[in-house]
């Protein structure tokens, strides 16, 4: 199966099913907000607003499913956006071979919290490896322009078996 162009094994047993292929080639961007097979991503509401090699951009609405008891955002639903923009981000960045990848490491520190419209990631790759790739990731609030959260991951990056 092909996903952001890049051709990925079968999916095993007891997984989600595979997307179709589309019958024209889908920019990642498209091809993430119109995939369902991204559960937890779908489920808090996070859309891509720009995805290419060494950077992404991604948003997610604030809604009651993301705030926490005390009516702040989450600390949780920000880390979840920080890593998904991260990993669509190192999707995108694939060195030759690479089939997937795995968060191996994260690190986030918040500044500050929001309560309503929308909050955004842009994640930046520090090193690009064979093995690993190193993620930055800032978490704003676009609408009063302050800086919510800073987050580091580490992805390990997979190989076929031979």
């Amino acid at each position: 199966m092909e996903r952001f162009g890049i051709v990925f094994a079968a999916r095993g047993a007891g997984t989600m099913p595979a997307v179709p292929k589309p019958r024209y080639r889908m920019n990642a961007v498209d091809h993430f907000n119109q995939d369902a097979s991204h559960g937890l991503a779908r489920h808090l509401g996070i859309y891509a607003l720009e995805l290419r090699a060494g950077y992404a951009r991604m948003r997610m609405p604030l809604r009651t499913e993301v705030m926490a008891g005390n009516g702040y955002l989450h600390a949780g639903s920000v880390v979840s956006l920080a890593d998904t923009c991260a990993g669509l981000g190192c999707m995108q960045s694939y060195p030759k071979g690479a089939t997937n990848f795995t968060t191996v490491e994260l690190k986030s520190n918040f500044m500050g919290t929001c309560r309503e419209g929308e909050i955004e990631a842009v994640a930046t790759m520090l090193h690009g490896g064979r093995t690993t790739q190193v993620w930055d990731c800032a978490v704003h609030d676009p609408q009063r322009e302050r800086l919510i959260a800073q987050f580091r991951c580490t992805q390990l990056l997979l190989y076929p078996r031979s």
